[in-house]
């Protein structure tokens, strides 16, 4: 019996270490050093090889090494093997950091005060009160439920839709398609926090930024191809929303010369919203690993039906 690591090498190594000090009877390899292939019952990885099991035919349980797990080919892993995304503290701290940053950013006009630093203009703008901006989370799992709780000690008017019902202390919380527009009408600063899926594919779009309040503002921090990007250029020029901040981008990075690259509205950062840690990481995938011997359900254990 063995894990086997295939992301990236340098963090496979802290991974290592980690697994010798709390798990010093399992052995550790990092791709593409495989040991025998027929001992691996664990894969943690960000893109798992083609047709995993046919390298590995005992394999178990195939773990994430992020949030999400759409850059996974699902068809290639046989459905009796659970797939498992990743769920952990650091990923969850990081998130809630960069959108509360970002929202603060927003809210307090540091991209006119930017601006106005560009034209050597000292000017005051009116000071909004928190509780009269309305934020509002796409996606209610547990990185939209993290970022709203913090959101909401600053007194913003915090709302969050997902596809199904969900109640979160002090969140207005909109749930399915039928909700969809009026979540939309009320937000000032929409986040998009959303597993990327085909019904979520291109969601970001014109048609969506009409629904919200003219001068609204977009926070991506979900997956690049949520995103129309000629549809938020389109919509920040005509002004029906203010400013974007992405995180994220299709493809990663953007082309050289990329408008968005250069448009005074958007800031762009790659990628880098928040990351596992190798500390919290590996309790994580312990804890599971237990869970799964016990045959009790693993944290982040993901729907296929639902694809995530």
């Amino acid at each position: 019996m063995a894990f086997l690591y295939k992301a990236d090498p340098a963090r496979g190594a802290q991974w290592a270490k980690l697994f010798a000090q709390k798990a010093p009877d399992l052995p550790f390899h990092i791709w593409p050093d495989l040991g025998d292939p027929a001992a691996i019952r664990y894969l943690a990885a960000w893109q798992p090889p083609e047709d995993p099991t046919r390298t590995f035919p005992n394999l178990e349980v195939v773990f994430s090494v992020g949030a999400g797990i759409d850059q996974f080919d699902l068809s290639g892993v046989p459905a009796h093997v659970p797939v498992v995304r990743m769920i952990e503290p650091g990923i969850i701290e990081g998130m809630v950091e960069y959108v509360t940053q970002a929202v603060l950013t927003i809210h307090r006009d540091l991209f006119d005060y930017g601006l106005q630093q560009h034209q050597q203009v000292w000017r005051e703008l009116p000071l909004k009160p928190a509780s009269e901006r309305r934020i509002g989370v796409l996606g209610l799992g547990v990185l939209g439920t993290a970022v709203l709780e913090k959101l909401r000690l600053f007194g913003f008017a915090c709302a969050g839709w997902s596809r199904s019902p969900r109640e979160i202390q002090g969140v207005d919380c909109y749930a399915g398609e039928s909700a969809l527009d009026q979540f939309l009408a009320r937000t000032d600063i929409l986040i998009c926090l959303l597993p990327l899926t085909p019904a979520t594919r291109g969601l970001l779009n014109a048609e969506l930024f009409a629904k919200l309040p003219r001068g609204a503002s977009l926070i991506q921090t979900g997956r690049g191809p949520h995103l129309n990007q000629q549809d938020l250029l389109a919509a920040l020029d005509s002004d029906q929303l203010h400013n974007a901040i992405l995180d994220v981008t299709d493809p990663e990075p953007l082309p050289a010369g990329h408008p968005l690259w250069t448009h005074p509205r958007v800031r762009i950062t790659p990628h880098i919203a928040s990351a596992t840690r190798p500390e919290s990481a590996v309790d994580v995938v312990l804890e599971n690993l237990r869970r799964h011997r016990e045959g009790l359900p693993m944290l982040g254990q993901i729907d296929r039906t639902q694809g995530y």
